[in-house]
C-alpha cells in the first residue's frame, strides 16, 4: 500500500522548494501525495501565479488562513491543519523553509504522532528577534528527518544536540528549481515588456518588517536606492506589505531611478534576476540564487541564515545604513561579483537525494 506524504506550502518561497520534490515523488509508485496550501500568501500575484509557473498541481487541500498577527495566523493554521491531517491520515508531513506554516503544521503533526520532514533544516541567523528564526528552531527540534543545504547547517543542529541520525545533507532544492525552470524563464518576454536591456538595470526586493514597517529605517534604505538608481536604474517588484507601507507614508520614488512594479511570477522574476547588473534584497532564497547565477547581491539585513552565500558566493551584508549600501553598491556596479563559487551539492539533484532518504526511512 502506498505511503501518503502530505506536503505543506504557505508562502511564495515554499512553492519553489516543494515543486522539485513533488515532481520526483510523482515518479514513485510507493507514495501517494497530498498537497496542502495553508493560504498564508493568498494574493494571486503571490500565490496562484507561482502554481502556474511551477506547474504545481492544484492543492488538494486549501486552508485559506489569510493574513494576521504571528500568533493569530499560527493558531489558525494549526486549527485548520489538524482537521486536514485527521481527514487524510498521512504517513509523513513534509514542510519547507521557515514561515509560520512550516512551524505550525510541524507542531500539529508531531502532536498527532505523524513524522515530520523539514527541508532546509539547520539554517540559523542567530537573531531571535526574527520570527523566521523561531520557526526554524522549533521545527528542527520536533522533526524526524532534517534535510540540510550545507555542512554548516548540520553543524548548527549538532550544536543544538539534535540526533545526528536525523540529519541528511542533500543540497539545495531552490537550486533544483533554478536549474529546471531556467529554460522556461529564458523564454519570458519580461525584458521586452519592460523595455529593459540585459545588464542595464538593478533588481530590488524588500519585504521584511524590520526594513519596511518603520519609516526611519525604510527611508535610509530608500535614500541609498535613489543614489544607486542614478548610476543604474532599479526595477522594484513591490511586495504587498511594502506597497501598503509606501501608501501609508505617501512615498513615491522617481520612476527614472526606481521603477516600481506589481509582484511578478517566478519565471519573469528569474529572468529579471539572471540579467540584472546587481540585486538588492532582504530575501533568503535570492541570496542563494544570485550565488549560483554569479550576480552581485547586496543583502539589506544585519545578519543572514545563509552565510555560505557570503563565504562562497556573491553576497554582501549591508544592514540598513545608507552609506554602507551605497558604498557596497558602487563597488558591485564597478567590479561585478566579488566571489564566484557554487556550494557543494547545489547541483540540481537535491530532490532526488531527499526522495532516496525517504525511501530508506520507510524501508
Amino acid at each position: 500500500m502506498a505511503r501518503k506524504i502530505m506536503g505543506v506550502v504557505g508562502a511564495r518561497p515554499n512553492f519553489m522548494k516543494m515543486a522539485p520534490i513533488w515532481r520526483v515523488l510523482a515518479g514513485k509508485a510507493a507514495y501517494s501525495r497530498v498537497l496542502v496550501h495553508t493560504g498564508q500568501h493568498y494574493d494571486d500575484n503571490m500565490s496562484r501565479i507561482f502554481f502556474d509557473d511551477l506547474r504545481l498541481p492544484k492543492p488538494d487541500v486549501y486552508l485559506g488562513v489569510g493574513s494576521g498577527s504571528h500568533g493569530a495566523q499560527t493558531g489558525t493554521i494549526m486549527i485548520e491543519f489538524e482537521k486536514a491531517l485527521l481527514s487524510e491520515r498521512a504517513d509523513l508531513v513534509m514542510v519547507v523553509g521557515d514561515v509560520n506554516s512550516t512551524m505550525a503544521c510541524s507542531l500539529v503533526a508531531v502532536k498527532m504522532g505523524v513524522p515530520v520532514a523539514h527541508v532546509e533544516a539547520g539554517l540559523r541567523s542567530f537573531d531571535r528577534t526574527m520570527p523566521e528564526e523561531i520557526n526554524r528552531m522549533v521545527t528542527d527540534i520536533v522533526a524526524d528527518l532534517l534535510f540540510t543545504t550545507c555542512a554548516e547547517a548540520g553543524e548548527n543542529l549538532i550544536r543544538e544536540h539534535v540526533d545526528a541520525r536525523k540529519i541528511h545533507f542533500v543540497g539545495n532544492v531552490m537550486i533544483d528549481s533554478l536549474y529546471y525552470y531556467s529554460p522556461l524563464a529564458d523564454a519570458s518576454p519580461v525584458l521586452d515588456t519592460l523595455a529593459l536591456e540585459k545588464g542595464g538595470y538593478g533588481l530590488v526586493t524588500l519585504h521584511r518588517p524590520s526594513n519596511v514597517d518603520e519609516f526611519g529605517t525604510f527611508k535610509k534604505i530608500l535614500d541609498a536606492l535613489l543614489v544607486l538608481g542614478e548610476r543604474c536604474p532599479l526595477v522594484f517588484p513591490v511586495h504587498p506589505r511594502t506597497r501598503k507601507m509606501l501608501a501609508t507614508w505617501g512615498t513615491v520614488p522617481p520612476p527614472d531611478r526606481i521603477r516600481m512594479l506589481d509582484p511578478v511570477g517566478y519565471l519573469d522574476f528569474l529572468k529579471l534576476m539572471k540579467h540584472a547588473r546587481i540585486v538588492l534584497t532582504d530575501s533568503g532564497g535570492i541570496q542563494e540564487e544570485t550565488t549560483v547565477l554569479g550576480i552581485p547581491c547586496l543583502t539589506i539585513r544585519e545578519n543572514t541564515e545563509r552565510p555560505i552565500t557570503i563565504t562562497v558566493g556573491t553576497n554582501v551584508l549591508t544592514g540598513s545604513d545608507t552609506g554602507t549600501i551605497v558604498d557596497e553598491g558602487l563597488k558591485a556596479l564597478a567590479g561585478g561579483a566579488g566571489r564566484r563559487g557554487i556550494p557543494e551539492l547545489w547541483d540540481g539533484r537535491a530532490s532526488e537525494r531527499i526522495a532516496g532518504v525517504i525511501d530508506a526511512y520507510f524501508s
